[in-house]
C-alpha cells in the first residue's frame, strides 16, 4: 500500500548528525550540540515553526584510518549512516521539513536514504564550494568529505554506492551543483562529460544570487519535483565565514548565500536539508553558531508565508532495501 506524504508548512523535524568521521579534520561532530546551544529550536519555535527534535546520532569521529588511505573510516561513516537513515525516515513520513544538524558531507546520504524510502525519484541541489566528485581512484586524501557526490550519483566505494541498494541513489541529470568555486582537475573531467548541471559562483554573482537560484530551481522543476538540498558552509568565502574545515577565499558571501537559500527553502517541493561543515573548534566566540542560525531561521521562515493549507504528495510505494542495514 502506497504511503502519502502530507505535507506540514509549518512543521520542522531535527535530527543531529555529529560526525567528522568523512571530514578533513576533527571538529564537525560538535556542531550540532553548538548549534542546539546557539538557541536554533527556540528561535525556529518563536519564528511560528513546530519543532520535533529526533535527538542526535551516535556520534562518529575523525581518525587517520591510515589503513585505507583510499577511502578512510568507511566503517564508522556508514555505521553513522545507518544511525540517521532510520530517523529520516520517521521523519520525512511526518510530513515536517527534515532539518539535519552536520557533522560532514557524508550525513546527505543519510537524508537522501532516508527520503528514498518513499520517493521513487528525488532532485538533488548541491549547495558547495566543492564538487565533492573525486573517487576512491582519484582522491588526493583518502577523505570521503571530497567524494561524497560522487557516491550519491554511483562512483566510488562499494559501502556507500550501494547503501540504498541500487544505484544511484540520484540520477546525475537529477543533480545541480550551486555555488562551485573548487574543483580538482578529475572533479573537472567528469563534470566535462557527465549530464550533471553546474552553476559557478561566479556566475551566481554576476545574475544576482536570488535570481541564480530562481533560475537554476526552475530548470531543476522545482515546483513540481520533490528535492533535497545539500548546504556546505564552506560555499561562503572564509573572509566572511572561516569556522569551517577547509575555507577557500572568494566565491560566495554571506548575503550571496541569504538571498538564494531564501529562494531555495521556500519551495513546499523541498524534503530537507543537511547542513555540514561548521568545526566549533575554530568558534571559540560562538559568534559563528549565532551566524547559522541567523541565516537558517531567517531563510526557513520564508515557508511560513506559504498558504496555510497543506498538500498532499503521493509517495511512490516505499521502497524496502536490505543494503546498508549493518555497521
Amino acid at each position: 500500500m502506497a504511503v502519502k506524504i502530507v505535507r506540514q508548512p509549518k512543521k520542522i523535524a531535527l535530527i543531529g548528525a555529529p560526525s567528522s568521521a568523512a571530514a578533513f579534520s576533527p571538529g564537525t561532530e560538535k556542531a550540532p550540540a553548538a548549534l542546539r546551544a546557539a538557541g536554533l529550536v527556540e528561535r525556529l519555535q518563536n519564528a511560528g515553526f513546530e519543532v520535533t527534535d529526533h535527538g542526535d546520532c551516535a556520534p562518529r569521529h575523525f581518525a587517520d584510518d591510515e589503513e585505507h588511505r583510499r577511502a578512510r573510516n568507511l566503517t564508522e561513516i556508514v555505521a553513522g549512516l545507518n544511525d540517521l537513515k532510520i530517523r529520516a525516515e520517521i521523519a520525512v513520513k511526518s510530513g515536517a521539513l527534515v532539518l539535519v544538524l552536520g557533522g560532514d558531507c557524508a550525513q546527505a546520504v543519510g537524508l537522501l536514504t532516508g527520503a528514498r524510502r518513499y520517493y521513487k525519484h528525488l532532485n538533488l541541489l548541491w549547495f558547495d564550494r566543492d564538487a565533492d566528485l573525486n573517487t576512491p581512484a582519484t582522491t588526493p586524501s583518502g577523505r570521503i568529505d571530497g567524494m561524497v557526490l560522487a557516491h550519491i550519483i554511483g562512483k566510488g566505494a562499494p559501502e556507500l554506492v550501494r547503501f540504498w541498494g541500487e544505484s544511484p541513489l540520484v540520477r546525475e541529470p537529477d543533480v545541480t551543483l550551486f555555488g562551485l568555486a573548487r574543483l580538482d582537475p578529475p572533479e573537472q573531467e567528469l563534470l566535462s562529460r557527465s549530464p550533471l548541471r553546474h552553476v559557478h559562483a561566479a556566475d551566481i554573482q554576476a545574475k544576482g544570487a536570488a535570481a541564480a537560484a530562481v533560475e537554476t530551481l526552475a530548470h531543476s522543476h522545482a515546483d513540481t519535483r520533490e528535492f533535497v538540498l545539500h548546504l556546505d558552509l564552506d560555499v561562503i568565502a572564509q573572509e566572511e565565514f572561516p569556522a569551517v574545515v577547509v575555507p577557500g577565499s572568494g566565491g560566495l558571501g554571506f548575503e550571496d548565500v541569504r538571498a538564494a537559500l531564501k529562494e531555495i527553502v521556500r519551495h513546499q517541493s523541498l524534503v530537507g536539508l543537511d547542513v555540514a561543515q561548521f568545526n566549533p573548534d575554530k568558534d571559540a566566540s560562538g559568534a559563528s553558531a549565532k551566524k547559522i542560525v541567523d541565516l537558517l531561521v531567517e531563510s526557513l521562515s520564508v515557508r511560513l508565508e506559504a498558504p496555510a493549507t497543506s498538500s498532499t504528495e503521493p509517495a511512490a510505494q516505499p521502497e524496502e532495501s536490505s543494503a546498508g542495514t549493518t555497521a
